[in-house]
Parts: structure tokens; C-alpha cells; sequence
């Protein structure tokens, strides 16, 4: 039988060195487990404690023992199983004794190895998560100071595909129809598309599947993270194939928690870019909203026309920026004036553009045609063929006789407008034919009136009538007719600036909820 070997001072020291390494120790604990087997006859393993298995750490003999100690031994076999504290000893032959102070010293010096390997495998990771965090700001800092959607999105992709040593990518955003669409992909090529519960995808982000198919053309290996922002998903960023020296393999689990923190830095420079996009596209459409407003300020009267024996004057408040409300009061020659309110269904850009089309349709046919049913089927023509199924307009266009003080009028689907007589009597220029636009075909009729010395015209848009207060209760015809009725007598700028501020208080503070548009008229004299 072998001497039995003492442990030396020397050998202790190596084991509980902290700065010394793991593989010496091994070299301490082999022959001290070689000569405890010597001077037992028999062959052994000593197996740690690692994450709740054991696992191999040293052994003697010629035999080979398994990595990892199974939860039990087969049943007839010649191995047995010793406990110690936080190790096992597997041999083959006799019972032994748990208390052999030998053993204990080696499951004692087993411990400290292992807890020494741990220490430094955890200041490893801690030096190498520093690296990775600073690594990360550096990347943050660069992708954080670009605005431009496209330039980062490749940005973001490079330094994704850098960070991993990956050899392909792919960056898809969210859009509202709940469906990933491509924004970048660099290194091969990328689907356009992915929904959003597409099968494989949540296993592909979980990291439990390779992920939809042809995701990445080409790919072997995928990683993919979600880009979240609020712990809403905003995007998916996709990278393929790590590359190394003996080749390309797939990514470690230590990539996805590193993919996922670039991700959420991604993710913030992202939603920047992406507000300022927004930003930029909202002052590009406020500037052409502006040059819109500007130019519909133009198609309406800018002066009043003086006429001998009349006033007149008109008044428009859209209620965006630009309406779908016109008036319009042209010259026809010396002795007639024209008188137009328009109204198209509708609000904002579209009314606007069709207010911009009956505005020039009806400025030429004014000029090569007189006032009647045929001019208005001309126009109504006109805007059908020129305007989408769902919009129309309805329209009262009236010719004032300057000699003859009468009022010659054709109303087209409009608001009937208003006479109120210097002697209490009033009446309604009631409609006499469809709005424009509605059908290809239409019949119009005409009617007049004669005006006296005191009568009142008020032609104008529902906007004024349909005005709401906070009740929900409309200002309506009545309250329109009464005002007039009050303010009959008042200059004209004066019947407006009262419309204008009963109305608004009637609101009371809510939003206005249509284009209001008015014309008034009325004789003062009998003409010279």
C-alpha cells in the first residue's frame, strides 16, 4: 500500500489563493485524491456542486466516470455513492466512512475551488458587462443624434450587425394595420412583411424556434428582439448568422441580452425620428394649409362693390383654416351685380379645392352666358365630372337689375335665402332644383322679386342656422330672422358684427362646427 500523502502548507496556499487559478488547483487535488485511492485499493470521482447537479471536478484511475452524477446509480452496478458536504465521491468497492477526515479536507478544498471559479467567473462578467454597458452608450450616443428615419435605421442596423459579428440584418417597424413592415435589411434580402401573429415569430423572440420562414433569405442562424417603447411594441430587429474564425454558428444567449439592450436605446432614437418626421410633415402641411388659406382669401371679394341706391356686403368665417363656403358678388356688365353663396360638403382640403373649381367654372360661364336654368345645368355638369361621387354643392346665385331694382334668383339645393320688407313682411327665396354635382342631369327654375326702398336681402350658409350651444341645441332660422328683424335699421358691417357675436355667445366656447358664409343687400333709395 502506497504512503498516505499529507496536504502541504503549499498546496492549501494554491487552493485558497483567490488570485490563483482554477487549473492549479486541479493539479493540487489530483494526486491528493490519486494517493487517497492508492492507499484504499480502489478508483474514484469527486463531483461539485454546480446549479443544483454535480458535476465532474477530479478523478483517479483508468475508468471513465460520467460528466454529470445521475440522480441515481443503476440498480446491481459495483458503483456507490459517498456524500460529502457540498460534494459527492462515486467509487467502486466497499462501504466507506463519510467521516474520513482525508476526504472531508478534499470536499473542503473541492468547495473552495469552486467558489474561488465562481468569484471569478462573476468578476469576468462584470468586467465584460462594463465593457458591454460602455460599449452600448457609445453606440447609443451615435444613433441618438441622428433625426433622419432612414439614416438611422441604417445606423442602427450597422451597429446591431457590429455589436453581434453578425453577418446579415433586417429592421422592421410597426405600422398601424398590426403588420411589421421592412424599413432596412443589410447583408442579403428580407421579407417585405410580417404580421404580427405570425406562426414562429413569438418563438423566434422567445429564442425557442428559428422564427417564419424566409424571414432572412439565406439565414442559418436568426436573433431577433422586439424594439419596445412604454412596453409597446414599436419594431423588430433581426440579425443573422455570428461569424467567427472557424465559421458562421449561431448566437449565445448572452447576444440576446445584449441585442435587447441596444434595442431599447434603438427603440428611444427611433420614436425621435420618427416624432420628428411627424413634426416636420405637420410644418410642411401648416405652411401649405397657410398658402391654401391665402389663396381661397383671394377667390372672395376683397372691396364691396358701391352701387347707387344699394348697400351690400359679404362675410365669410371657415372653421379650419380653409372652408368649403363661398360668396362671391361679380360685376355683369353696368346695370347688374351678381350674388353668390356657395356651400360644398364637407370641410378642410377637399371642400376647399372644389370651392377653388366652382369659383373659375362659374367666373367663365358668367361671362359668356346670362343668368338662368341653362347656365346653372352648364355648371352643374361641370362639377360632376369634376368631383368625386360623394361630394356636391349647393349653391343660390342671384342677378340684381340696377334699373329695374329687381332680383332675378336661381337656388340649387341651397338655404332659402331671406326678405325681410321695410313694411314686417318677409319671404324665403326657397330652392328650385338640386344641388350641383348630385346628378349628371338637372332641372333648375328661376323666380324673382322687386325690391322696395327698405328691404332687407340676406342670402347665407347653414353654418349660421345649424350653430350649436353647448346643449346641443341649434340657432336656427327663427333666431336668424329676429336678429335681422332687430338690427334692420343698423349699417350693414354693423348686422354682421352682430351675427358674428350672437352667435358666438350662443356657442358659448364650443368649437365651430361649420363654415358660416353671408351675404346682405339691401336698397336704400330709389335709384337716379
Amino acid at each position: 500500500m502506497a504512503a498516505e500523502r499529507k496536504v502541504s502548507q503549499a498546496d492549501w496556499r494554491k487552493i485558497f489563493s483567490l488570485n490563483g487559478r482554477v487549473a492549479d488547483d486541479q493539479q493540487v487535488l489530483r494526486p491528493l485524491l490519486a494517493d487517497w485511492c492508492a492507499n484504499h485499493g480502489l478508483e474514484a470521482a469527486l463531483y461539485a456542486e454546480d446549479n443544483g447537479d454535480y458535476k465532474l471536478a477530479v478523478q483517479s484511475g483508468e475508468r471513465s466516470f460520467p460528466d454529470v452524477l445521475p440522480a441515481s446509480l443503476p440498480e446491481g452496478g459495483d458503483d456507490q455513492r459517498l456524500d460529502l458536504p457540498s460534494a459527492v465521491l462515486l467509487y467502486s468497492g466497499a462501504a466507506l466512512d463519510g467521516e474520513d477526515s482525508d476526504l472531508l479536507l478534499l470536499a473542503a478544498g473541492l468547495r473552495i475551488s469552486n467558489l474561488k471559479r465562481q468569484i471569478q467567473e462573476q468578476s469576468f462578467q462584470a468586467k465584460f458587462r462594463g465593457v458591454e454597458l460602455e460599449g452600448l452608450y457609445e453606440v447609443g450616443l451615435a444613433i441618438g443624434s441622428t433625426l433622419d428615419i432612414d439614416e438611422l435605421s441604417e445606423e442602427v442596423l450597422l451597429r446591431a450587425i457590429a455589436l453581434l459579428d453578425a453577418r446579415l440584418g433586417a429592421l422592421y417597424l410597426l405600422e398601424e394595420d398590426d403588420v411589421y413592415h421592412l424599413q432596412r435589411s443589410i447583408g442579403g434580402q428580407a421579407r417585405e412583411t410580417l404580421a404580427a401573429n405570425e406562426d414562429g415569430l413569438d418563438e423566434l423572440l422567445n429564442g425557442d424556434g428559428h422564427g417564419p420562414k424566409d424571414l432572412v433569405a439565406d439565414a442559418r442562424y436568426l436573433l431577433a428582439v422586439p424594439v419596445e417603447n412604454d412596453s409597446q411594441a414599436r419594431g423588430l430587429l433581426v440579425v443573422a448568422d455570428k461569424e467567427s474564425r472557424t465559421g458562421v454558428g449561431p448566437f449565445p444567449v448572452t447576444d440576446r441580452r445584449t441585442l435587447s439592450l441596444f434595442a431599447n436605446q434603438a427603440a428611444i432614437a427611433l420614436e425621435n425620428a420618427k416624432l420628428h418626421k411627424l413634426a416636420l410633415e405637420k410644418e410642411r402641411l401648416e405652411r401649405e394649409m397657410e398658402l391654401a388659406a391665402e389663396i381661397q382669401k383671394r377667390l372672395l371679394p376683397k372691396i364691396m362693390p358701391e352701387i347707387p341706391g344699394f348697400e351690400v356686403v359679404g362675410w365669410n368665417r371657415p372653421a379650419r383654416q380653409i372652408g368649403g363656403d363661398y360668396f362671391d358678388l361679380p360685376g355683369l356688365g353696368a346695370d347688374h351685380l351678381g350674388l353668390v353663396v356657395g356651400d360644398v360638403t364637407g370641410k378642410g382640403m377637399p371642400a376647399a379645392l372644389l370651392v377653388s373649381t366652382l369659383h373659375s367654372a362659374l367666373r367663365v360661364l358668367l361671362d359668356r352666358m346670362e343668368v338662368g336654368p341653362e347656365l346653372i345645368e352648364r355648371l352643374n355638369r361641370h362639377i360632376y365630372e369634376s368631383s368625386s361621387s360623394n361630394k356636391f354643392i349647393t349653391m343660390l346665385l342671384a342677378t340684381l337689375d340696377l334699373h329695374t331694382n329687381r332680383l332675378v334668383y336661381l337656388n340649387a339645393g341651397h338655404n332659402p335665402g331671406l326678405l325681410l320688407r321695410k313694411n314686417g313682411e318677409s319671404c324665403q327665396l326657397a330652392s328650385a332644383g338640386l344641388p350641383l354635382g348630385l346628378l349628371p342631369q338637372g332641372q333648375y327654375g328661376s323666380a324673382y322679386l322687386d325690391l322696395e326702398e327698405g328691404d332687407l336681402v340676406c342670402l347665407y350658409s347653414d353654418g349660421i342656422t345649424e350653430c350649436e350651444s353647448p346643449e346641443e341645441e341649434e340657432f336656427g332660422l327663427e333666431r336668424l330672422i329676429g336678429l335681422l328683424e332687430d338690427h334692420r335699421e343698423s349699417p350693414l358691417f354693423e348686422i354682421i358684427d352682430a351675427i358674428d357675436r350672437i352667435t358666438t355667445d350662443f356657442a358659448k366656447g364650443r368649437p365651430q362646427g361649420d363654415d358660416q358664409t353671408l351675404i346682405l343687400l339691401r336698397r336704400t333709395r330709389a335709384a337716379a
